[in-house]
């Protein structure tokens, strides 16, 4: 809203140094610093007033008392996912063209899974159902933010000319289409069939997979922080003729204000961390994590670069494979030979390794630095092609 205020301002009477606004890179600074302040400087009194409303983490039975133990975490406020929708939704708002179809797409995407994961969080801390929401629930929240974004994406004109298409890693000049119905001459379009359920799955996807790898102190924060780090470059690049020319990928026009968001996000991240480092005072919550999920999915989808997601986010995606593995093998070894054998100690990944003897503070750090190696490597991919 500022930037739309003083971008009439300059364009109504020139003051000298206001023209500075229209640049991307200048507004995406801002908005960092922004969403930063805003997490350090409301972050202290959200937590204080979570931890009046009594809104602590609740710590499994079994997970207490099993090969590792969270229960010195019993009680630390949660849902402090809140103070990351507000600084991103904050600096967004500031410094975005929020009447981009991009930046309103994206806090919508955002904003939504983060009260899918409120309501999860509410059930599990003031209605005191530790499993929280219902998971069919859960999913149709999910499914229906996906349908939203998915529509949006194939079916507003702004996308017409590439609704369907996506980059392909490794290969010059190719794009996969996503319409397979294009080779039949069916006098209707039928894109969407095929499209629509790929959106959902992956916005679906990539918020479990962030939800799922909640699970140590600044482990989901630190993550994202690189992650969204990544998208920043990912989107600029995709907004800007000249780079997206030189990297041979497609250009969105566009796409370059969603570097304004992106930046809010990663400095929401950081500040977040603040507060979230080991030993946290304060939780994400469902709030926090689908919100982030949300955010990161509905990025890659805009900018048409999920296929780099196994790599771009590569702690997600093993967290989300190892509980899936866990739970497969377990079911298979049972139905077979009735006992259950695992593949791991514990599932998720990081309690994998927590089970193994690790100090959490050293899996998280480790997890940031594989992290940071493979958001590189996802970049340089643009140019190996």
């Amino acid at each position: 809203m500022l930037y739309y205020l003083i971008d009439y301002i300059e364009r109504l009477y020139h003051p000298p140094g206001f023209q500075v606004i229209r640049f991307i890179t200048v507004r995406a600074a801002l908005a960092s610093i922004t969403a930063l302040g805003i997490a350090l400087g409301a972050g202290r009194g959200i937590i204080r007033w979570l931890g009046r409303q009594q809104l602590g983490e609740q710590v499994r039975e079994g997970e207490a008392a099993g090969a590792i133990s969270h229960a010195h975490k019993a009680g630390t406020p949660t849902m402090g996912g809140i103070i990351i929708l507000l600084s991103v939704g904050g600096a967004t708002l500031l410094w975005g063209a929020v009447a981009n179809t991009y930046v309103w797409l994206s806090l919508v995407a955002m904003g939504g899974l983060g009260v899918v994961g409120f309501a999860d969080d509410y059930v599990k801390t003031v209605k005191k159902q530790k499993d929280g929401l219902n998971a069919w629930y859960k999913v149709a929240g999910q499914v229906t933010i996906g349908l939203f974004v998915g529509g949006v994406l194939y079916f507003h004109p702004d996308f017409a000319a590439y609704n369907t298409f996506t980059f392909i890693p490794f290969l010059k000049d190719r794009v996969l289409d996503y319409d397979l119905f294009r080779f039949w001459a069916l006098g209707v379009d039928l894109g969407w069939v095929v499209y629509l359920p790929v959106v959902v799955f992956i916005v679906t996807a990539v918020s479990n997979a962030v939800n799922l790898t909640d699970g140590l102190d600044g482990l989901t924060t630190g993550v994202t922080a690189f992650v969204s780090l990544g998208l920043v470059a990912l989107v600029y690049i995709s907004g800007n003729a000249e780079f997206a020319t030189f990297l041979n990928v497609m250009y969105l026009p566009g796409t370059g204000e969603l570097t304004v968001f992106m930046a809010a996000v990663t400095a929401a991240c950081f500040g977040f961390l603040w507060y979230n480092g080991y030993p946290a005072t304060v939780f994400m919550g469902d709030t926090g994590a689908l919100a982030l999920g949300g955010a990161v999915g509905s990025t890659v989808l805009m900018v048409r670069k999920e296929l780099l997601l196994p790599l771009l986010g590569i702690v997600y995606f093993a967290e989300a494979v190892s509980v899936i593995l866990q739970t497969g093998y377990f079911k298979y070894t049972r139905r077979r030979t009735g006992t259950g054998k695992r593949v791991f100690r514990m599932a998720p990944l990081h309690h994998h390794y927590e089970a193994l003897g690790l100090h959490e503070a050293k899996i998280v750090t480790r997890f940031w630095i594989v992290t940071a190696i493979t958001v590189i490597a996802a970049l340089l991919i643009l140019r190996i092609r």
